[in-house]
């Protein structure tokens, strides 16, 4: 047997606890000179009250064992060794008052214990004691039971033995009403998040081998200042991969340089290669009409939508489309350079890319760092799909009718969001509310993205390169 498996047995730590209160009542007994209280106590001058009581100890020790009916566990004892029994050599069925024995000489030695039996070898007093002959010599089979360390003091009364019987039920109904108080999700809310999960699943393709049908990405051009600084500031983006995952200061201060590189001048249009400088809006505005029709797929799969009124739902798509794809993004997201990557090299996007459609500093700067700030959250896909629902179904929008309705709807998906970190982020007391923050932070990406979207179609030239479908969801006002 293990020192591990010998240092967790209760039995064994008994034993430990009463040498170690016999030691040191021999050692009291001969170092001190005794002295007598008040109460005609004697006790050693200056020292604390005597050691516990062995019934004390007997009742520490009931309580350990109380928490495991068995006296040893399955990792306290070598399964590979032999368990033999060190009274008769019979096979041992564990740790019997602090001595691996079978259960015949357990109970041999409770029962000659309890009744004080007195025994008397008919031989010499040295029989050998095997398992066809234990009968024979009950002295003998007692001496090798004193012999292995068999103690009488760990013999439970009548009353101890009920008091452990008490202690383990105890254990047991406080271990029920502890799993009872775990936080749990209804059959409703595991309903709810399932279904979302199937939706996302539906709607979100993550090989994106569509986009090979989008119009090309056109990244080429003259080679200008823009263009110039444009790749300075991929490159930095590049290679400034490991430090940015090193700390929370370090990127911080690279972010600061990337876009204090792009205010110097990269998103500024140059008036020599206005073409070139929107290069990709074709390709992009594929991808956006593309994910938009993703969006109304998932949209129709959230439980409850489609039972709104036509017009609710087309107020709801038309306000929350880009920032459930801004969400949706979030999964191709990556901290190493800062782009989205969706499959091949040509579908991989940087900064850069995104100022070749149109968009500025003023979104994309806060882009980036949302992005950043939802990896950092480090959700799982049940939590990212119900911030998307929550997302679509916020009685705010712009054109909404049925208020009452839709905030219900929202509400049950906020609980329900609330339960599964309950249940998953047991120390997660903020995490709710950095998710609900996320969605504040939409609102303000949203409201840029319009104003640069307005700016960029009163230009005919270049909302002819948009899709109907970008038109009618982001170029139609809703009343």
């Amino acid at each position: 047997m293990s020192e591990m498996s010998k240092a967790t047995c209760p039995y064994i730590q008994f034993c430990t606890i009463l040498d170690d209160i016999r030691a040191g009542t021999r050692q009291e007994s001969a170092s001190s000179p005794p002295s007598r209280t008040s109460k005609g106590t004697v006790r050693g001058l200056g020292r604390d009250p005597a050691p516990p009581t062995l019934w004390g100890v007997k009742q520490s020790v009931m309580e350990a064992m109380a928490v495991s009916t068995s006296a040893q566990g399955t990792d306290e004892l070598d399964r590979n060794a032999p368990r033999i029994c060190g009274v008769c050599g019979d096979k041992a069925t564990g740790f019997h008052f602090n001595a691996m024995t079978c259960e015949g000489c357990k109970g041999f030695f409770r029962r000659s214990m309890k009744r004080k039996a007195s025994f008397t070898c008919p031989f010499n007093g040295s029989c050998t004691i095997t398992k066809d002959n234990r009968r024979h010599c009950q002295a003998c089979r007692l001496k090798r039971c004193v012999d292995i360390g068999m103690m009488k003091e760990f013999i439970l009364t009548d009353e101890e033995v009920q008091r452990k019987k008490e202690l383990i039920l105890k254990r047991k109904e406080e271990e029920a009403m502890r799993e009872a108080q775990k936080p749990r999700l209804t059959e409703e809310q595991s309903q709810i998040i399932n279904t979302l999960v199937e939706a996302h699943h539906k709607t979100y393709d993550d090989s994106y081998s569509d986009f090979a049908k989008f119009r090309p990405p056109v990244r080429e051009g003259p080679v200008t200042r823009s263009a110039s600084r444009a790749a300075s500031l991929h490159s930095l983006s590049d290679a400034s991969s490991d430090s940015l995952n090193n700390s929370p200061e370090s990127m911080d201060k690279k972010l600061s340089s990337l876009f204090s590189m792009c205010q110097d001048g990269v998103m500024s249009p140059d008036s020599r290669d206005e073409n070139s400088r929107l290069s990709m809006l074709p390709h992009l505005a594929d991808l956006v009409s593309y994910s938009i029709q993703k969006v109304i797929g998932f949209a129709k799969m959230v439980p409850g939508f489609r039972d709104l009124t036509a017009e609710d739902q087309i107020a709801l798509l038309k306000s929350s489309a880009i920032e459930i794809i801004m969400l949706r993004s979030n999964q191709s997201f990556s901290l190493d350079d800062m782009s989205w990557s969706c499959g091949g090299p040509d579908f991989k996007y940087c900064v850069n890319d995104v100022t070749k459609a149109g968009h500025t500093l003023e979104l994309l700067e806060p882009l980036v760092k949302f992005q950043v700030g939802m990896k950092k959250l480090n959700m799982q896909e049940e939590e990212h799909v119900l911030l998307m629902a929550i997302c679509l179904l916020s009685p705010d929008r712009p054109g909404v009718q049925d208020h009452v309705r839709i905030e219900a709807m929202q509400e049950r998906l906020c609980e329900t969001l609330q339960a599964y970190i309950r249940v998953h982020h047991p120390g997660g007391r903020l995490l709710y509310a950095k998710m609900i923050q996320k969605l504040a932070d939409l609102r303000s990406l949203n409201e840029e993205h319009s104003k640069q979207y307005r700016s960029l179609s009163f230009q005919p030239e270049h909302s002819m390169q948009l899709t109907p479908l970008v038109l009618e969801v982001f170029g139609s006002e809703v009343s």
